[in-house]
C-alpha cells in the first residue's frame, strides 16, 4: 500500500494512491493512516493534486557512516554501534519544494537514503520485533551543510535547516527493506548508487538500538544513512533520489531567501 499526504482542491488529505504510472488514484483517508485504513469515499487523480510531506515526524533521528564506502569518503572510521543525531521536524519538505541553502554556508551536500516510518508509539523493541512497529517506508535526503557539519564537530545546525529534510513522494507499508537500490541523480547525473545490504546496521538494528534511547511515536522517521557518492548542490539545480520499491522524490535547489 502506498500511503500519501496532499493537497486537493478542498484541503489536505491523507490517501492511499493505487493505479499505474500516469494515472494513479488519490483515495481519501478518514483520519489518520494508521492502522487499517478508513477511507471517506472522495478520490482525486494523482496528477490533480499536490504532493506534501508523507508524514509530519515529531523528531526525525538520523544514522551516521552506515555504510563503509560513505564513511570511507568522508575519511571516517566505521562505527561499532550507530551514530545517531535529530533533525529538527521544521527541517522536513515533500516532493517539489525547494532546498534552500543557506548564505552562511560554503557547501550544502545531498545524501540521499531510505527512511523508515514508525507506525506506533514503542520503546525498547528488539530488532527481530522491527516490522511490528513500522509503517512503512519513503526516500529522504538528509541534505547537509557539511562546512558546518566538519567545524562543529556536531551535527546539529549542519543538519538543521529548514528544508534540509525532503521526505517522499509517498510510504510504501509492503516493502523488504533489506537490500533495496539506492541512487541520486543531479541534474539527470547518477552520483549515488548504493545498495541497502551494504548498511552497517540493518533497519531491525537501528530501530532497536535508537528505541533503547527514546519512545518513538508514530510518524517518526529514522533516516538509515547514505551511500558513497556525497556531493554539493548549487542553486539552481535539481536533485533527485530513488529507492527502489518506492519511487523517486525530486527537489529543486535554490538561494535561501
Amino acid at each position: 500500500m502506498r500511503l500519501a499526504r496532499l493537497a486537493h482542491p478542498d484541503g489536505v488529505a491523507f490517501v492511499t494512491v493505487d493505479g499505474p504510472a500516469g494515472a494513479e488514484q488519490a483515495k481519501e483517508i478518514l483520519d489518520h493512516p494508521f492502522g487499517t485504513p478508513t477511507y471517506t469515499g472522495r478520490s482525486w487523480p494523482l496528477a490533480a493534486t499536490r504532493l506534501l510531506a508523507p508524514i509530519l515526524p515529531s523528531k526525525v533521528v538520523a544514522v551516521g557512516r552506515n555504510y563503509a564506502d560513505h564513511a570511507a569518503e568522508l575519511g571516517n572510521a566505521v562505527p561499532t554501534s550507530p551514530i545517531i543525531f535529530l533533525k529538527p521536524s521544521t527541517s522536513v519538505i515533500g516532493p517539489s519544494v525547494p532546498i534552500q541553502l543557506p548564505a552562511s554556508s560554503e557547501r550544502v551536500d545531498f545524501e540521499g537514503e531510505l527512511a523508515v516510518v514508525i507506525g506506533r508509539p514503542c520503546r525498547d523493541v528488539l530488532a527481530e520485533n522491527a516490522s511490528s512497529v513500522i509503517l512503512g517506508y519513503t526516500v529522504a535526503n538528509d541534505v547537509t551543510a557539511r562546512d558546518q557539519q566538519r567545524s562543529d564537530v556536531q551535527f546539529t545546525r549542519g543538519k538543521g535547516y529548514d528544508t534540509f529534510c525532503p521526505l517522499g513522494p509517498w510510504i510504501e507499508t509492503d516493502l523488504d527493506p533489506s537490500d533495496l537500490s539506492v541512487s541520486t541523480e543531479l541534474d539527470g547525473e547518477l552520483v549515488q548508487d548504493g545498495r541497502t545490504g551494504d548498511m552497517v546496521f540493518t533497519v531491525g538494528e537501528i530501530v532497536e538500538f535508537v528505541s533503547g534511547i527514546m519512545t518513538l511515536l508514530p510518524g517518526d522517521v529514522l533516516l538509515t544513512g547514505t551511500p558513497a557518492g556525497v556531493g554539493p548542490m548549487v542553486a539552481g539545480q535539481t536533485v533527485a533520489v530513488t529507492v527502489e520499491g518506492i519511487g523517486t522524490l525530486t527537489n529543486p535547489v535554490a538561494a535561501r531567501r
